[in-house]
């Protein structure tokens, strides 16, 4: 049986590797919402394993292409190393614009015990061919195809999943997300912060370099939802008994072997793994197409500058609620299901909305939601980029003009463009100085000292000199090498995770399961989603 249980050396060494993962986030790489775009396509339901981080291998079932997309297919273009296999946990990402007519044909290759399979749609007015009536649409019975045709009226984040014994397909991991692109986004995104720079961060980014890697400029056809970033996070969970028993069914031999899936019992449900993306921490902060992990394309490790407008696209794909708290701020909720959450009035472009702010946006099973965070610093009390004096005199550069709320959004240019200018010039430091070579500021602890000093981001600055106030004073033997490089990343790290303890665990070792890092970057560092 390949799903195996892990001694306890295995979990010991794995957890080690845990604290190591978390220690080097200057190495970890970055997320996206990658997928595969177009009208038309061709998936198929099948078989594979999947890994978890205490080192088991997972009987699964998921959605894949049934042929190699092409390459011109994926999104972000960016981003490297774009694949979909014949199996994926979740399902490949569809990505398509509103108002097109999309088919999606779907072919049978699980094997034979499993049954017949299909897909659903919901949100959308589906019409369905070939296979055989179901419960709840037509179904593909073993080796055979069907196809569902529907028009993507909603803009916004949506989910697919298993319309055929749902408790079992969709726990054995048949779902995916579907990102359907507004039809008329607004031509110039000016509503929403700072609404006195309007395209700031635009500016911002290209004066720093990076690429954009949205996949458009605003969530839907209403000027209060651009974005700067976006991020896709599935969050589903797995007993793995039930997958053992559906594993013993297809590889049983003999006259007296089951010849479906009616015995595999789905209650009482207890499971053991919580994932974000197909994918438990730290493996969800490996990079997106990981060759280690063939079968979970998708991570989840969202990177941002301060001021950014950051998309949050949150599904919940599995049987539990799970709530996701994202540290830093509230999310400012968008739309439910596809659904824009308006004020009363007319509906239109410059219509209000009307979503609240959440300290925790609860990932109700079959639900989705658009939301946008943002971090800035506010409230902290203390300049984050390490204004102060020199030898008493004030450092040249050091401005901080408020804008109508009361940011620095008037020069994109600058390394603290979005400062809280109500912070400016309270430095934390032990000595009034400004620059690392008066030996004042804060910096990484010796990590011989402290032992888990590196999991400290490396500096309280975003400024022009986090990266190199983020070098500990001590080399790490036996390489001879700082925690941080002065030349890469330091900011601000913040757990994103469930705040039900127990799923931030993998089989009950912390930590692990919905859990990843949130990374606040400074204008320096320039933040690579290709990775």
């Amino acid at each position: 049986m390949r799903a195996m249980k892990t001694n306890t050396l295995v979990r010991q060494l794995r957890r080690v590797a845990t604290i190591a993962a978390v220690s080097l986030l200057a190495n970890a790489a970055q997320a996206a919402a990658p997928g595969i775009t177009g009208t038309s396509f061709a998936l198929d339901a099948a078989a594979a394993y999947i890994t978890q981080p205490d080192g088991s291998t997972v009987y699964s079932w998921g959605y894949g292409c049934t042929t190699p997309a092409a390459a011109g297919t994926f999104r972000p273009t960016t981003i490297a190393g774009g694949n979909c296999p014949t199996m994926q946990l979740p399902g490949p990402t569809l990505i398509v614009t509103q108002g097109q007519t999309v088919t999606v044909t779907l072919t049978n290759n699980l094997p034979t015990r499993a049954g017949a399979t299909s897909i659903l749609f919901p949100g959308f007015t589906v019409t369905a061919a070939g296979g055989s009536p179901g419960l709840l649409t037509r179904e593909a019975a073993a080796g055979s195809p069907v196809t569902y045709s529907f028009v993507a009226s909603n803009a916004g984040t949506h989910s697919y999943y298993s319309g055929t014994q749902s408790d079992l397909q969709i726990e054995m991991g048949l779902y995916g997300a579907i990102i359907v692109l507004p039809s008329s986004p607004p031509g110039v995104c000016t509503a929403g912060l700072p609404t006195t720079n309007p395209g700031g961060n635009a500016l911002a980014r290209t004066n720093s370099g990076e690429v954009n890697f949205r996949l458009a400029d605003a969530a839907f056809n209403h000027n209060d939802s651009c974005y700067d970033r976006e991020y896709l996070f599935q969050f589903s969970e797995i007993d793995p008994r039930i997958h053992r028993a559906a594993e013993e069914i297809v590889n049983c031999t003999g006259t007296r072997c089951p010849g479906n899936m009616d015995t595999v019992a789905t209650e009482p449900y207890l499971p053991a793994y919580y994932m974000i993306n197909g994918r438990s921490m730290p493996d969800d902060m490996d990079p997106n197409y990981s060759m280690q992990y063939p079968h979970q394309p998708y991570n989840g490790n969202p990177h941002m500058h301060p001021g950014e407008l950051t998309l949050l696209r949150i599904i919940g794909q599995g049987r539990w609620q799970h709530p996701f708290h994202e540290h830093g701020n509230h999310v400012r909720v968008l739309a439910r299901d596809g659904n824009l959450l308006l004020a009363p009035g007319t509906v239109g472009a410059t219509t209000p909305l009307a979503g609240p702010l959440m300290f925790t946006t609860t990932t109700t099973p079959g639900q989705t939601i658009d939301g946008i965070f943002q971090w800035t610093g506010k409230g902290l009390n203390w300049d984050v980029f390490g204004h102060g004096s020199k030898d008493g005199a004030p450092v040249t550069g050091d401005v901080c003009v408020p804008d109508a709320n009361g940011y620095y959004t008037s020069a994109p240019t600058a390394q603290n463009y979005y400062e809280w200018c109500g912070d400016h010039n309270k430095a934390l430091e032990n000595k009034p100085f400004g620059s690392v070579g008066s030996g004042g500021p804060v910096t990484l602890p010796d990590p011989n000292i402290v032992a888990n000093g590196p999991w400290y981001s490396g500096s309280p600055y975003l400024g022009g000199e986090a990266t190199t106030r983020a070098v500990g004073s001590t080399p790490i033997p036996p390489s001879g090498t700082v925690a941080n490089s002065p030349t890469d990343e330091a900011g601000f790290a913040y757990m994103w995770h469930s705040h039900n303890e127990r799923e931030i665990t993998t089989n009950n070792i912390f930590p692990g399961g919905m859990l990843m890092m949130m990374l606040v970057d400074p204008r320096a560092y320039v933040i690579d989603e290709s990775k």
